[in-house]
């Protein structure tokens, strides 16, 4: 979106774009800057139903609707996915916690029990209206492209790996406290948006386990 809108305003193909995740569904780039360009006008071209620019000491913020990152997620299955990420060895054992290879592994298998028990309950992903613990998964959602960006580029592969760590830190939380299926209720708009969480959170912990040269495994 950000690189359309420079190509848009400069006329040229801008390339890599520095984008870094400041918040939940909120970004700063220096790219106006570093190309010499009206900041004012790229924030202007970026906006959109979904996304607010604004321009802030010569960087232009963007504001994405927090719930937007997890349906563009969705709807990428190659999201953040780059090349030439040097792999990371993670042991699944011992099976606790505590051992970030577990962890990790645990969440994705988490994530997909969490998609094949939505069709049992007949749980159509929608919409995704985050809140507390929602929001914090989201922002490092949102931060995980940078850090492949930066394992490939630094020839360092446990950069990724312990970004997804995190991740998987954050889904566990978000698991164990946002519950995506109904235990005795109906099935509300709610489960939806958590369904629709799980599946962005199981997409980007599949490719960064890939990336890493790991099989991510949907039941452990």
């Amino acid at each position: 979106m950000l690189r359309d809108a420079v190509r848009d305003v400069a006329g040229v193909e801008p390339g890599d774009v520095a984008l870094r995740c400041v918040g939940a569904g909120v970004y700063a780039s220096p790219v106006a800057f570093r190309l010499g360009l009206d900041a004012g006008d790229v924030a202007k071209a970026v906006s959109h139903d979904e996304i607010s620019a604004e321009v802030d000491q010569g960087f232009v913020i963007l504001r994405v609707r927090a719930g937007a990152l997890a349906e563009a997620i969705v709807d990428d299955p190659d999201y953040g996915v780059v090349d030439e990420v040097p792999t990371v060895e993670l042991s699944d054992r011992p099976r606790v916690f505590e051992n970030p290879g577990f962890s990790v592994r645990f969440a994705y298998a988490r994530a997909m029990a969490v998609q094949r028990r939505a069709e049992d309950f007949g749980i159509r992903r929608g919409r995704v209206e985050p809140a507390g613990d929602e929001l914090s998964l989201i922002q490092v959602l949102g931060e995980l492209p940078g850090w492949a960006r930066s394992a490939a580029r630094k020839r360092d592969g446990r950069i990724l790996a312990q970004a997804l760590v995190e991740v998987a830190d954050a889904y566990h939380t978000v698991y164990e406290r946002c519950p995506a299926l109904p235990v005795q209720e109906k099935p509300s708009a709610v489960h939806a948006s958590r369904v629709t969480i799980a599946a962005a959170a199981g997409i980007a912990l599949r490719n960064g386990l890939t990336m890493i040269g790991e099989t991510p495994r949907e039941r452990i």
